[in-house]
């Protein structure tokens, strides 16, 4: 009896440690903490768990690269974020912003921290041919879109295993890092940036300005001009911004564009719904160069197009040679 019974714990010891191993694997190959998205929203990482594909190798030249870039207090300060030829900003839940920086010039070493997609950003991204994107995952029922999109979807799971990496000095899920040069061979340059934009010197008219705040309900931007600098210092909830080395963030342009922000069918964890920003369509927007800003018009017919900004007299608006950020403020 007594050699029985010792049997029978052998065997549910050898049962209990396997399912411990294999809670282990499950728990290596799932998203970690990155399940949240700002302790809002439902965050979901494709992993080797969810059936995700191998690898893919990096792209080629001829593609930008999007990355996420989360933007809570907790997330500051951002690292590469002054090397992005572009940066938009959107809102996303709560009424809080979040970045998406394009690289076309050149590619920093290090980008992050990366945070999670919206379906809006599909839209936004179509004016490129075939993007990458760099996003830590987003929501379950968003997935497929991403995976339908005419882009390069690289999140964790998809990239090479270096590709991304946790950094020791914030706490998950505001410390995901990403090696650029992991996901594309090369920077394109300038030329994969087809935005529509016009950089070349400034038109007549505009006002004076020297500094100009864009509210989200959770969230402000505030860009001064600095003369010095021939440049925009931005500020972000009233501190100003500066990267991991140092560096002031400085655009030489810009754009507030005012848009239609409505509900979106998505929702996070807590039952918040998630903008769409639509970057379709025609509006208004003022842009800030030199230290003035100019009342202007813009238009995009199609998803596929770039935004056109054009002046009173319907002559295009340049920019300012150099970074330019771009706030979606509602209309």
């Amino acid at each position: 009896m007594r050699q029985m019974a010792r049997m029978r714990r052998g065997a549910m010891t050898a049962a209990l440690l396997a399912a411990a191993m294999t809670g282990s694997l499950i728990t290596g190959c799932t998203a970690g903490g990155d399940a949240i998205d700002d302790g809002r929203g439902n965050n979901q990482i494709p992993g080797p768990s969810q059936g995700t594909e191998s690898p893919t190798p990096p792209a080629s030249s001829g593609s930008v690269l999007a990355v996420k870039i989360d933007n809570v207090h907790a997330a500051r300060p951002q690292t590469g974020l002054e090397a992005a030829d572009i940066v938009y900003a959107e809102q996303v839940e709560g009424g809080l912003s979040r970045l998406m920086a394009v690289y076309a010039s050149k590619l920093p070493k290090v980008v992050g921290p990366v945070r999670s997609a919206r379906e809006s950003d599909l839209e936004l991204l179509r004016q490129f041919d075939e993007p990458t994107l760099a996003f830590s995952g987003a929501q379950r029922k968003l997935l497929p879109l991403i995976n339908k999109a005419p882009l390069r979807a690289h999140p964790p799971g998809k990239a090479s295993e270096d590709a991304y990496y946790r950094g020791t000095g914030k706490s998950a899920p505001h410390n995901l890092y990403l090696r650029p040069q992991r996901l594309a061979a090369s920077a394109p340059g300038s030329g994969a940036l087809t935005t529509g934009f016009h950089f070349g010197t400034a038109p007549a008219g505009g006002s004076p300005e020297t500094s100009r705040t864009v509210k989200f309900p959770a969230a402000r931007f505030t860009f001064t001009w600095s003369e010095s600098r021939q440049r925009w210092l931005v500020a972000m909830d009233g501190t100003p911004t500066v990267t991991t080395d140092g560096n002031r963030v400085a655009p030489a342009t810009v754009v507030v564009q005012y848009v239609k922000v409505r509900k979106s069918k998505y929702h996070d964890i807590l039952g918040s719904n998630s903008p769409y920003t639509e970057t379709v369509g025609s509006g208004t927007a003022k842009v800030l160069r030199d230290g003035r800003v100019f009342n202007v018009n813009w238009a995009r017919p199609r998803a596929t197009d770039g935004t056109e900004f054009t002046t009173a007299d319907g002559a295009p608006m340049n920019f300012a040679k150099g970074q330019v950020w771009v706030v979606f403020a509602k209309a």
